[in-house]
């Protein structure tokens, strides 16, 4: 090849040079690959990166070269999320009558084939629609690399307010520089670029995410939990401020400011202290809030004769310890349920009613505990009690009985799913695993849950 030289006297001469030297070993590899394009043919070579052949160096060359190939592919799926969308779109009936309700099910095959819960299969759907349909450059530079998914998906919630008009503006003041940050730097530039591009907009974009206040819980590992809320700044400042305030007035006896901070919202919630201020100026007249918690844990357990753990409702397993503090709360209610001796499955039979009795809706809701959907957790207490064979209104004794066997928790969603698509669903009375299969031909299991025989409220 001929390389174009300029002299001290900018007079212009050739050179030629020979090829560029081919990579041989792993580092050299890794170097190559950490800057290259990725693509089918940059991902075929990946294999040459041995681990064992590759000096430090070459290590952290191979780990960017594996991160860009991870991009390209979240690039490839970002597509093939967004065509599933445009697809359920489609194929969305407009002459059932259900004006007010969502039918695209989407989100539903995502999650199954996946293995993810409703909501991040929805979340990814949300971003592939927003990215492959506003924001043509932060594909390219996934595809190419060059930034992460997670900036990529930065892109799509930040701006996920604003008209289209306004969200190609940010993305073009924010893209170029968007290669050379983390990604806590791009949310940071996207947020200062919203505000260039739409600043009369923050009001209104305010309002619209006050719809998406909730509190949510997640748990943890040691018998530990997550407890959050998304909610307003003004209310968030607010809540700190009288949690510390409430803090303040603890002994000092070891605990941390931060334990001492848990403790205090604990206080205010479940056992409202009298003398605190309410929002509308009184004070609050304390007592114990009327909350419920459930745990499901064996006869043995609870006398202390094994340690097996329970089952906390919306939370899963805790220690044997943890169940015997709830289940020894005063104002404990204890209701005795039967287990299978072998597969450990609640067994009871009621009466050919259309609606369950409270008994068997207590038998269900601890048997199955959730949704019994593939990946969705929506607490059973939350969901509609299901037949799964029908229920003949004309004639209850020819029709599918009333009883736990043939009742399952389905949320409102998946309840109008199984009755108003070709999913469908099939519950095994030996095993309590229940089998849906997908309008696609997919089949997802969703296996049963296995409650201890005392169920305590």
């Amino acid at each position: 090849m001929q390389a174009t030289l300029l002299d001290h006297d900018d007079t212009a001469t050739t050179e030629t040079t020979g090829p560029p030297e081919q990579p041989v070993t792993a580092d050299e590899w890794a170097a190559h690959l950490a800057s290259a394009t990725p693509g089918p043919q940059t991902a075929a070579m990946l294999a040459l990166l041995e681990r064992e052949q590759l000096s430090t160096t070459g290590r952290i060359d191979a780990l960017k070269a594996w991160e860009r190939h991870v991009a390209w592919i979240q690039a490839q799926q970002v597509g093939l999320l967004a065509d599933i969308e445009a697809d359920a779109l489609d194929a969305t009936p407009n002459e059932v009558g259900w004006v007010d309700y969502d039918w695209n099910f989407a989100c539903e095959d995502v999650a199954c084939a996946l293995k993810l819960s409703g909501n991040t299969a929805a979340d990814r759907l949300a971003v592939a629609t927003a990215l492959e349909g506003r924001f043509p450059t932060t594909v390219s530079l996934l595809e190419r690399g060059e930034i992460c998914y997670l900036q990529a998906k930065a892109v799509a919630e930040v701006t996920g307010t604003l008209d289209p008009e306004a969200a190609g503006v940010v993305e073009a003041m924010v893209a170029p520089k968007m290669p050379a940050q983390s990604v806590g730097q791009t949310r940071r530039a996207l947020n200062r670029a919203v505000l260039k591009a739409d600043p009369l907009g923050a009001e209104r974009r305010h309002r619209r995410r006050r719809e998406d206040r909730t509190i949510w819980h997640r748990a943890a590992e040691d018998g530990m939990a997550t407890w959050t809320a998304f909610l307003p700044t003004p209310q968030a400042a607010q809540l700190d401020a009288a949690v510390d305030a409430h803090a303040a007035t603890f002994a000092e006896d070891g605990r941390t400011l931060n334990q001492k901070r848990v403790d205090a919202l604990y206080d205010l919630v479940v056992n409202r202290p009298t003398g605190m201020d309410t929002p509308a100026g009184g004070t609050t007249p304390g007592g114990r809030s009327a909350a419920v918690v459930q745990v499901t844990v064996s006869l043995d357990t609870l006398i202390g004769v094994d340690e097996e753990p329970g089952q906390l409702k919306g939370y899963g397993p805790v220690s044997a310890t943890a169940a015997r503090e709830v289940a020894f709360a005063p104002g404990t209610i204890w209701r005795r349920l039967i287990t299978h001796p072998k597969t450990g499955l609640l067994v009871k039979t009621d009466p050919t009613t259309y609606k369950p009795t409270a008994d068997t809706q207590r038998h269900v809701i601890a048997r199955d505990m959730t949704c019994t959907f593939p990946s969705c957790q929506m607490p059973a207490h939350r969901c509609d009690l299901d037949h799964i064979q029908p229920f003949d209104h004309e004639n209850p004794t020819a029709g599918g009985r009333t009883e736990p066997g043939n009742l399952m928790p389905l949320c409102r969603r998946h309840h109008l799913l199984k009755h108003r698509t070709r999913w469908q669903a099939e519950r095994n009375p030996d095993t309590g695993e229940v089998t849906w299969t997908a309008p696609t031909g997919h089949t997802y299991t969703n296996p049963p849950h296995t409650p201890t025989p005392t169920h305590i409220t």
